[in-house]
């Protein structure tokens, strides 16, 4: 584990708050697009002409110019002209980030998740997981992560696999994907009578998987409502969504998203990673990877935050303290170094 340098952290720090602000203020200037006007019959109409996603250019009929709609136009540009300030800081930021060594999204992953944050996703409480929540986390920690722990421990296809965690949001996750132009195909379940709950562009690796906190042990896909989609069922998934922080995906520019807190990460890696059914030990070791990466990080840099984490998860029941100590010895047996680490903090605390 390499530390990024105060420059790089500072300006991570600074490109979260920036994202906050230009969310917090959201208004019209922020809408993609610009207002036209047509001469119909000798009358003028004005239009907002904008691109949508896949490039098509679409107009939407606004009303007969007049004084109202011509004050809303200008407004239309003065906050323009702030938004794309806001934007120039947030991409020289981001630039900044790249050439100081800090964590990176692939293109079309960003494209998809730039998408969903705009459809209100995160701000809904929808969450970003699994490994590209890594990828972020880094950035958050202020640290890079090795080399194995990205490549060889952790397969490069599942950095193109977005798992978002959704509680019952009011977004149509499906539509906004569709709407890319991407080539989105729903991937069929195992059962023919049960609903999608991954979205896949065919031929090539980028996935979008949507999970939601299991029910009563239940392993049926979740309609959730509103969402027009459903999501598959993941044990211990809760403990996530209860408990996240704001965070930047950094690529040509930044995208707001909200990750779960690093020692929640970490943990929950754990308890998810002793869940993995003989079939899918390639993924349980990469989960209990993941999990030393950053268990390890947060010892050095916060010490007690994997304590707290861990006695939170304990505090929910038998069922979780008896996972927690399956996961445990998961990470004594791959990664044992990094357990002596945690179970001193563990003892100490």
């Amino acid at each position: 584990m390499e530390t990024l340098s105060i420059t790089v952290q500072t300006a991570y720090a600074e490109l979260v708050e920036q994202l906050l602000a230009i969310d917090t203020e959201r208004s019209i200037g922020q809408v993609p697009g610009t207002f036209v006007t047509k001469q119909i019959k000798g009358k003028t109409y004005l239009y907002f002409q904008f691109s949508a996603p896949g490039g098509t250019t679409k107009q939407v009929y606004v009303g007969p110019r007049g004084p109202e709609l011509d004050a809303l136009a200008h407004r239309f540009e003065v906050e323009r002209a702030s938004v794309r300030h806001d934007r120039e800081g947030i991409v020289a930021l981001a630039a900044m980030l790249r050439a100081g060594g800090a964590a990176v999204t692939d293109a079309a992953s960003a494209r998809v998740v730039s998408a969903l944050a705009e459809s209100g996703v995160f701000r809904l409480g929808g969450l970003l997981v699994g490994t590209h929540a890594f990828v972020v986390l880094g950035n958050v920690l202020g640290v890079r992560w090795p080399t194995a722990a990205r490549t060889e421990d952790i397969d490069i296809e599942a950095r193109r696999v977005l798992e978002i965690a959704v509680p019952d949001l009011q977004a149509d996750v499906p539509k906004v994907i569709e709407s890319l132009g991407m080539g989105f195909l729903p991937v069929p379940a195992f059962s023919p009578k049960e609903p999608s709950t991954s979205f896949k562009v065919r031929g090539r690796g980028l996935r979008v998987d949507l999970v939601t906190p299991a029910r009563q042990g239940s392993t049926k896909p979740v309609v959730v409502r509103r969402l027009n989609a459903a999501a598959a069922p993941v044990r211990f998934l809760e403990y996530l969504l209860d408990t996240s922080q704001p965070a930047a995906v950094v690529d040509g520019g930044g995208i707001l998203v909200r990750v779960p807190s690093p020692a929640h990460f970490g943990v929950h890696k754990l308890l998810v990673a002793q869940d993995r059914p003989a079939a899918f030990q390639a993924k349980a070791a990469k989960d209990v990877a993941q999990a030393a990466q950053v268990l390890a990080a947060l010892e050095e840099l916060r010490p007690g935050d994997v304590a707290a984490a861990w006695r939170e998860a304990a505090s929910r029941g038998a069922p979780w303290a008896r996972a927690l100590v399956r996961g445990r010895a998961l990470l004594e047996r791959r990664h044992p170094e990094t357990f002596r680490v945690v179970e001193r903090s563990l003892r100490a605390r």
